[in-house]
Formats: C-alpha cells, sequence, structure tokens
C-alpha cells in the first residue's frame, strides 16, 4: 500500500483527536497522540512563523486558542513553542516535532495554509522536514500556489487540493473561478481532492472521482454529514463527538 492509499484507509482525525470541552486542544501534541491511540489516521495545519519556520498550527493569529494576541508572522519558533494553550497543559509544537512524535505511526495528511508572498519558503521548509520521513505522509492546500510551489521544490509526496462551493474571500474573481474549477490543474497535477463536505456533489468533484481521483471530505461532525460522504467520498475527515463511534477502517 503507497502512501496516497494508506490516508484514505481509515477516518482521519481533523487536527488530531480533540474534544474541545473535556480533552485535547486541536493541532496539539496530546490531540495527536490520542489519535494515534485510537489509530486514526492525522489531519493538521500549518503556518510559518515570523523566523520562517513550520509550525503546527491553524490560524493566522494566535488570539483563538491563546492569551496571547498577535499574528504568527511577529513571532519566533521558539517563542511559538512557550505559549500556553487557553485552559490546557496541551503543547504547540513545530512540524518537524510533530513528525518525531508521530514517527511513522499512523498517516498523515499535512494542510498548508497560504503564506501568500512567503509561499515559496513554506514549500522549502516542509519539503525538508519530511526529507526523511518514511511514514505515510501527504500534503494539501486550497492555495494551487502552494502545490506549485512543492513541486518546484522536488516534493515526492502526493498532493491534493482542497476545495469547496464558496471560494476564500481573498481571492479575486478569476482566481476564485480557477480554484473552484480547478483550472489549474496543468499546473498543480494534484493527485487527489479534499472537498467540502457540503460540496461533494459539485459536478466537477463527481466526475473526477468517477474517472479515479480519491476524494476525503471535511469536516463530519454529524451522522447526516456521514451519510452523505458515504455516498460521495472516499475517507472523512472527522471531528467530535462522532469521533466515539467511529471504527477503524470503515468509511
Amino acid at each position: 500500500m503507497n502512501a496516497l492509499e494508506s490516508v484514505f484507509a481509515q477516518p482521519i482525525a481533523h487536527r488530531g483527536l480533540h474534544y474541545p470541552s473535556t480533552g485535547p486542544i486541536e493541532n496539539s501534541a496530546a490531540a495527536f497522540i490520542a489519535a494515534i491511540d485510537k489509530s486514526f489516521a492525522i489531519e493538521c495545519d500549518i503556518q510559518l512563523t515570523g523566523d520562517d519556520q513550520p509550525v503546527v498550527f491553524h490560524d493566522y493569529k494566535l488570539d483563538r486558542l491563546t492569551a496571547q494576541k498577535g499574528r504568527l508572522k511577529q513571532i519566533s519558533a521558539e517563542q511559538f513553542r512557550r505559549i500556553p494553550v487557553n485552559g490546557s497543559s496541551d503543547q504547540l509544537i513545530t512540524f518537524e516535532e510533530f513528525l518525531n512524535l508521530v514517527d511513522g505511526r499512523t498517516p498523515l495528511i499535512v494542510e498548508l495554509k497560504s503564506q501568500f508572498k512567503r509561499n515559496h519558503i513554506m514549500a522549502k521548509k516542509v519539503v525538508e522536514a519530511a526529507k526523511n520521513y518514511h511514514g505515510p505522509l501527504v500534503f494539501k492546500s486550497s492555495d494551487a500556489g502552494l502545490i506549485i510551489e512543492l513541486r518546484k521544490s522536488g516534493c515526492t509526496h502526493a498532493k491534493g487540493m482542497v476545495i469547496k462551493r464558496k471560494m476564500s474571500r481573498r481571492a479575486k474573481w478569476m482566481e476564485g473561478i480557477v480554484l473552484k474549477y480547478l483550472l489549474h490543474y496543468p499546473w498543480t497535477r494534484f493527485d487527489f481532492l479534499s472537498c467540502k463536505v457540503d460540496d461533494l456533489e459539485m459536478p466537477h468533484v463527481r466526475f473526477l472521482r468517477a474517472i479515479g481521483y480519491k476524494v476525503m471530505t471535511w469536516t463530519v461532525r454529524t451522522q447526516s454529514a456521514r451519510a452523505a460522504a458515504a455516498l460521495h467520498a472516499d475517507q472523512i475527515i472527522f471531528e467530535g463527538e462522532i469521533g466515539k463511534e467511529l471504527n477503524v477502517r470503515t468509511k
């Protein structure tokens, strides 16, 4: 089984296995260990700090999860590692620390958040960090430019496009059309799709799946969403209490 097949073989814990009210915090070491213990694959998010180091964090700002305010690009990776998470002892970690923690024990789906003018730096840094990683790992992004930069950086891991019906407000009109309808394919040559669960029935998503492209879907939190995913996707990225009802290696 190759890496791409491996990441679709079992349900994927969104930002690790976390329960905000009672358990680990998203994208923390504790959430990743919890997912490994339950034999789930792991999806996580990568951002760059001000000193151009890749760290595991979803937001561009620190405000939602920590008592510290401001943007990630205003601090160093070492400062990031020392910031406590709100109401928790969970540890924030760098991408390198994340790879060392997981150490091939479960498949990884690594989402690269757009860094705009620093996309080339992001691509170079994550490719370098993952070059000696031996476990199943794929990258994905909603930014076609990042997928292109991964290719330029010699990335040998499978690459996926994150897609939804309504694209980011940051995208200009034509850019939004290109992203939504995957018109960048001649340059990105993506290997799989990661589609919002509410948008799985978009004709071009269904077409690509019909001709052999694997589709994972996010974020599944309810049984109704799980039912929709069973019809139109190959694997789910789940979050919350539904994780307690899932059996490993089922859709």
